[in-house]
């Protein structure tokens, strides 16, 4: 029986097949096709059976992550939808927070609502904030708005009322009249998507989940037809941003939940391969053919933020995007994949990103019409790619190419070598991400030399050794399967559903019996939704915590409340998490002030899964080792160095640098002052000294 997990990325698709007995597992690695991505997936899958032997009817369960969402933000190329809003506060999506992320651009651009002014309705209605209802629907004059939305053509309709998350009856009643009048009509209620405070966010939210839904429920039914395809006809999972999966089902529902999906799943394999070598603090870097990703995994659980931010109009720069309230692995993301273009600023400096070549026309080597020079361009160069064994030999690069493509564009402008150049591409990307996770892990009051990092992604490997230098990192691990860690990540991923509800009341005033009544039903509701997907209820696990902060701020923590004596619990005990969380962020003692709980959470999670994991021998037939130059900077030039195929590197073998390991979808890079050994389940461990 084998699990498959499916990654779809802006320039490769990514597949890893696992047999649960054996532990024999099969990768493939195909480019994406952006016009029906769904394609991708059966062409990958036919790659397996063709190469790697997988049996379509043995595939019991197939797990998915997509970009569809995300990209549909992008391009605005969602769906036509309304949104139904409280009398008088029709603009609420384009007043914002009224936040400028950046004081000096006298032309700031923000974001343009997913929802046009003439698509968003006033209703007659009114909840206060403490949920008594002074003014119930006016059910003619809405009934009249949404008749004028369905002469317009509208697809998708979203509900975003005044405190809804309080008292969702007006809510309610708007979801029966939509339901009336046109039944079948995708309906998103922000009281089901997300019943939290702040109302720009919430608005934000559920018109993204109107936007996306009549996009993504065709798309994962063309998905299933596409699985039928190729025989296989195993369950259907698709991860979610919060690192676990759901059903098609409920992903249809909450498709705002898929956004970053595929990172997310990295960052669980990465979870996963922290337990595995027993080490509590593990920083996840992931870099694929657009962008680069780090992660911070602590105690073998990557960290949850409570929402996250989209389709950026300036990319990459927070504030300039809109926010969406769901949970979602913490990251930092920069625009330095292997696929981001180099070029001359107007101060005449190379500059690296964020716009990516991606997989049309791709980087110069690989011959698809691409003419402007690359970061796997520039890796050519420098000997860290072969040309002759990318992606395993089924692909063949043109070195050539690459060398044209920077002596043109910045070799010749810059009056530099070729070498200097590309190696010069090469250094700006590993500072970029090494500066990048230095700030995210500052900003939790992490400390960077007491990380071990796993690298993942296409590019990972190859860049993560200058990454960890930079870092000043003692450990770097890699897996086998790293080319494709996002796919691989999904296997690990437990099915969950997490639930949050807004609820505030001042912790002096608390009454815990009737809280535990309020969070027991939402523990209820996150554990039907794992049932739904077949996990038993044994097998689930729950948990309980609560957004705090200090009366008159408008910034919460998150405290986990379970250990805390259900449902007899102390304000004392509370409020000295709390205090003890905002020391440690701020390096501060808090202020003495009143204490507030603002926002409940409860999550349901079914168990990790169990992956025999071993290193794969299985890969190029007749694979040896050689010899290649390889460039280390201007100080050491080119360097002899050892290329071993990962299926001929042998469990507890040493490897001393300079080398590099060739998995046959990435390369790691094992620098001159570093040193690599493969356990028995396949995971490769460098040790850098200084």
């Amino acid at each position: 029986m084998y699990l498959v997990g499916t990654d779809i990325g802006g320039t490769f698709t990514d597949l890893f097949a696992i047999e649960l007995e054996s532990g024999r597992s099969i990768t493939a690695k195909v480019l994406t096709d952006h016009v029906n991505p769904t394609t991708s997936v059966t062409r990958g899958i036919e790659q397996m059976i063709e190469t790697g032997g997988l049996r379509a009817d043995q595939v019991v369960r197939l797990l998915h992550g997509t970009t569809l969402v995300t990209n549909a933000l992008l391009t605005r190329r969602g769906a036509k939808a309304a949104l139904l809003v409280t009398e008088g506060f029709r603009d609420a999506l384009e007043i914002g927070t009224e936040h400028r992320f950046d004081l000096y651009d006298l032309d700031i651009e923000k974001p343009q609502p997913i929802v046009p002014r003439h698509l968003r309705r006033p209703i007659r209605e009114r909840v206060l904030a403490d949920g008594s209802v002074e003014a119930p629907v006016d059910e003619a004059q809405a009934e009249a708005e949404i008749r004028s939305l369905l002469a317009q053509g509208v697809e998708a309709i979203a509900v975003c009322l005044l405190h809804s998350y309080r008292n969702p009856v007006n809510e309610r009643k708007l979801g029966e009249i939509i339901a009336r009048v046109a039944p079948g009509l995708p309906v998103s209620l922000s009281c089901d998507v997300a019943p939290e405070i702040r109302e720009y966010e919430r608005a934000s939210t559920v018109a993204i989940n109107a936007y996306v839904t009549p996009v993504v429920e065709p798309y994962l039914r063309a998905l299933r037809a596409e699985m039928s395809k190729v025989g296989v006809n195993g369950s259907l999972l698709i991860m979610q941003s919060n690192g676990g999966t759901a059903v098609a089902e409920t992903a249809s529902k909450f498709p705002v939940r898929l956004l970053e999906s595929g990172p997310a799943a990295g960052a669980i394999g990465a979870a996963y391969i922290a337990r595995a070598i027993g080490d509590p603090q593990v920083l996840f870097f992931d870099m694929g053919g657009t962008t680069a990703k780090a992660f911070i995994v602590d105690d073998g659980s990557p960290i949850v933020a409570r929402k996250l931010e989209v389709a950026h109009v300036y990319r990459f720069k927070q504030g300039s995007g809109m926010p969406v309230q769901v949970p979602a692995v913490d990251m930092i993301e920069i625009g330095a994949g292997g696929g981001s273009i180099a070029r001359i600023d107007r101060l005449g400096l190379m500059k690296v990103g964020p716009d990516s070549a991606e997989s049309d026309p791709g980087p110069a080597c690989y011959g698809l019409g691409g003419r402007l020079p690359t970061v796997t361009d520039a890796d050519v160069v420098l000997g860290y790619i072969g040309t002759e064994s990318f992606l395993g030999g089924k692909m063949r690069l043109d070195r050539a190419a690459s060398v044209r493509a920077i002596e043109e564009h910045l070799a010749r402008p810059l009056n530099l070598s070729v070498e200097e150049a590309a190696w010069g591409m090469h250094q700006v990307v590993n500072e970029n991400m090494a500066s990048a996770a230095r700030v995210h892990l500052l900003e939790h009051g992490r400390t960077p030399t007491d990380y071990t990092m796993v690298a993942f992604g296409g590019a990972g490997p190859t860049h993560a050794y200058g990454v960890a230098r930079a870092l000043r990192l003692k450990q770097l691990v890699v897996p086998w399967q790293a080319g494709v860690g996002s796919a691989f990540g999904m296997l690990c991923a437990p099915v969950s559903f997490d639930l949050a509800r807004s609820l505030n009341v001042p912790l002096a005033q608390a009454n815990w019996q009737e809280i535990s009544r309020f969070l027991d039903e939402m523990v209820g509701e996150c554990r039907q939704r794992v049932m739904d997907a077949g996990i038993a209820p044994q097998d689930i696990t729950t948990t309980r915590s609560v957004d705090i902060r200090f009366a008159g701020q408008g910034h919460e923590l998150q405290i986990n409340l379970e250990g805390l004596g259900w449902p007899g619990i102390r304000n004392q005990d509370v409020e000295e998490r709390f205090r003890a969380e905002y020391k440690r962020l701020n390096a501060v003692e808090g202020p003495d002030a009143s204490v507030e709980l603002i926002t409940w959470r409860a999550s349901a999670r079914g168990p990790v899964p169990e992956l025999p994991l071993r290193a794969n021998r299985a890969g190029r037939t007749r694979a040896v080792r050689s010899q290649r130059l390889v460039y280390f900077g201007a100080a050491q030039g080119y360097v002899d160095t050892k290329v071993i195929p990962r299926e001929t590197l042998a469990a507890g073998e040493v490897v001393d640098g300079p080398a590099l390991i060739e998995l046959g979808d990435a390369t790691i890079t094992v620098g001159p002052d570093a040193r690599a050994s493969m356990r028995e389940d396949g995971l490769i461990q460098i040790t850098l000294t200084y």
